[in-house]
């Protein structure tokens, strides 16, 4: 069974908390997870599968917490040799072009990097949901065997 590293691109903590409710999902599922909120590139190329909760700032930046990060990926391209990924969006469609930017330009980079997706981006609109929780870890239980299974 492999270890579900989640990497939580938060603002106001939304993502965060979301992904530590998805990391107690995939706990009570038997799969060992750990949340990564100011993680480094060896964090990611020590993952050995990954998923992505982040949130979307500005015209559809990554959250500060993660832009080192997300910067450091884009210039090391550290080759993911097809390792498993998912990644979860939050957004506000009302911002139209930017809405979910960041999820997306996650999702984007994930795959420059020859992981594996496992799942579309999921993107949830905070306009159709208040608890994005309830929308993002059923999907992650649905994606399990993929993400954990050997």
């Amino acid at each position: 069974m492999r270890k579900v590293s989640i990497f939580a691109g938060s603002v106001y903590g939304n993502a965060q908390q979301v992904a530590e409710e998805v990391q107690i999902m995939l706990e009570s599922e038997g799969v060992d997870a750990e949340v990564f909120a100011d993680p480094s590139v060896s964090d990611f190329t020590d993952a050995e599968a990954v998923l992505v909760v982040t949130s979307t700032t500005g015209q559809g930046d990554v959250p500060p917490n993660l832009e080192l990060f997300y910067d450091d990926l884009k210039a090391q391209l550290p080759p993911m040799g097809q390792k498993a990924f998912a990644v979860a969006a939050l957004g506000d469609s009302s911002y139209a072009d930017s809405f979910c930017g960041a999820g997306k330009q996650f999702f984007k980079l994930l795959t420059t990097l020859e992981g594996k997706p496992v799942a579309d981006l999921l993107e949830v609109d905070a306009i159709e949901t208040l608890s994005p929780e309830d929308e993002v870890t059923p999907w992650v239980k649905t994606l399990v065997s993929a993400l954990a299974k050997d």
